[in-house]
């Protein structure tokens, strides 16, 4: 099992965001803007989608990857914490998943 974690990829993600490197691809994609960065996330979510319906577990682990990658890299850019989603799931997960959706605002 690998110590690795969301909030490790979040501070690589930082700090590639920051870096004036341009053989990062996070320095390349944050200079795209939200936009662009949100095509990826939609992008990759429905090939997870795709892999996930296919059964192929290596396929769906990378995608997944990939997503969680550039969904990172969204919250970077419009600069919200990962840390703040993390206690909205913690909130979420205090009550089952009906009650929670109940509790929910209207749009």
């Amino acid at each position: 099992m690998t110590g690795f974690t969301l909030t490790d990829l979040d501070r690589i993600i930082a700090a590639r965001a920051r870096s004036e490197d341009e053989s990062s691809y996070t320095h390349k994609l944050m200079g795209k803007g939200p936009a662009k960065i949100a095509q990826k996330v939609g992008e990759e979510a429905v090939e997870t989608a795709i892999a996930a319906v296919a059964g192929d577990a290596r396929e769906l682990t990378g995608e997944a990857a990939d997503l969680l990658y550039h969904l990172l890299v969204l919250l970077k850019a419009r600069d919200v914490p990962l840390a703040d989603v993390m206690a909205e799931l913690e909130r979420r997960t205090a009550q089952t998943g009906l009650e929670e959706k109940a509790s929910r605002q209207p749009d």
